[in-house]
Formats: structure tokens, sequence, C-alpha cells
């Protein structure tokens, strides 16, 4: 293998404008075959049997409306000091919210706590779930607004409302800053062990058009092999690592 890799080293140098040619056609034809190309499933899998299905299952069971497989959101309310959430202006506020959120055009359900039954011994918390057809990233501004609303309504009646799930959380990324703070710092690192300029710029930059043809290639071929939308920023992480 060393023979091999000295070989194919050597005739890359001494070829390396014929070398660069090919790079720059092949980063060129996935990077037109990932434009063209139908957009990935997404982040959906089935794997029935394993532990974590089991408990999806049996929290679906106990509380309706907390199946996992579209976005979700739990809202939870707590009571005034010295009130009960079954309080009658209480209860009122949160059936409120709930029909309000039920309401949105992507809600596939939106599940009371008292229908629920998802109240604390106290009689203080309580929380309720609303689930959507979609996955998180594929929730619409104005899904996301419509619950914001009807949340915010709730708070405006007296009750500390906080809302948990994945339909209003941020949506990571590759290619952000951090990616960016990372090539940064191995820069300086090559450019510290290397001394110089161009020994230090060859390593990223050979590595920066590796990770960008994998990526072109994965978006290219992730609907006809049924990758994950997930597949594209876990390669660019391990890519660039």
């Amino acid at each position: 293998m060393a023979t091999f890799l000295y070989r194919l080293g050597r005739t890359a140098f001494r070829r390396r404008w014929y070398v660069a040619l090919i790079w720059v056609a092949v980063l060129g034809a996935v990077g037109f075959g990932a434009v063209k190309a139908p957009a990935a499933p997404d982040a959906s899998n089935s794997m029935p049997g394993i532990e974590s299905q089991k408990a999806f299952d049996l929290m679906e069971q106990g509380f309706p409306g907390a199946k996992a497989d579209g976005a979700n959101a739990r809202i939870v309310f707590v009571a005034p000091d010295g009130q009960k959430i079954t309080a009658a202006g209480n209860k009122k506020a949160i059936d409120k919210l709930v029909d309000e959120a039920a309401d949105g055009s992507q809600v596939a359900g939106a599940v009371s706590p008292f229908q629920a039954n998802a109240i604390s011994k106290d009689a203080t918390t309580a929380y309720a779930t609303v689930t959507y057809k979609v996955k998180a990233d594929g929730l619409t501004d104005a899904s996301k607004n419509h619950l914001k609303d009807a949340i915010a309504q709730a708070k405006h009646a007296g009750l500390t409302v906080e809302a948990g799930g994945d339909a209003l959380a941020t949506q990571p990324a590759a290619g952000g800053a951090a990616e960016g703070i990372g090539i940064a710092i191995a820069a300086l690192v090559l450019l510290i062990t290397f001394g110089s300029m161009t020994a230090a710029g060859l390593p990223l930059l050979t590595a920066l058009i590796g990770v960008g043809v994998s990526m072109a290639a994965i978006m290219a071929l992730s609907s006809a092999f049924g990758l994950s939308s997930t597949t594209g920023t876990l390669a660019t992480m391990l890519g660039l690592a």
C-alpha cells in the first residue's frame, strides 16, 4: 500500500495540472447532480423491536398525542401562587390554548392535560401536547407563530407557560460559525507546525475540496439511496474533523 500511495502521489505531482483539472471536473459534475437531484427524504427512520421504539410506544399509550413521528410541542402550565391549575379560570385559559393550537393547518392533534390526566398531584402544574403532521424542519413560520400566539394569550391570563419539544426548537445545521472557527484553528495549528503558508494551506485546501465533493455526491444520491436529510450534516462534521 505504501508503494502504491508513493507512486500515486508522484504521478499526481508530475501531472498536477491534469489532476487539478480532473478534480475541478469532478466537483462540477457532482455539484450539477446535487442541484438537479430531488430533495433528500426527512430524518424519519424505523427500527421495530428496539428498546427506544418500545419506549415511544409506551409513551403513546400513557400520554396520547406524544407520538414521535412528527414534530411535537409539550406545553407546561403552572398556576399562580395559591391557586390550582384546575380552577375555573385557569382551566378555561388552558382549554382555550389547546383549542387554538389544534386549529393550526399543520397540526395533527392537541391533547389537553385534563383529557390525558397530565396534572401533578398537588394540581399546580399540568402539560398539554401538540403534535404535527410534519417534522420540525417542515414546520412553516406561520405554524410556529400560531403556537407562540396561543402561548402568549395563556400567559396574559396569569399562568406561567413554557413550551418544550422540537416544534419551536432551533434546528442545528452544518456550515455555521463553529465550522469556520474550527477551520481557522486548524489553519493556525498547521501554520505553526509547518512554518509556511503554502504547506499549511495545501492540506486545508484538499480537505475542503474532499468535503465539498462528498457533500455534493450525498446530495445527488440521497433520494436514490433513501439517505436521511441528516446524512449531509454528519458527513460534513466527520469530513472537517
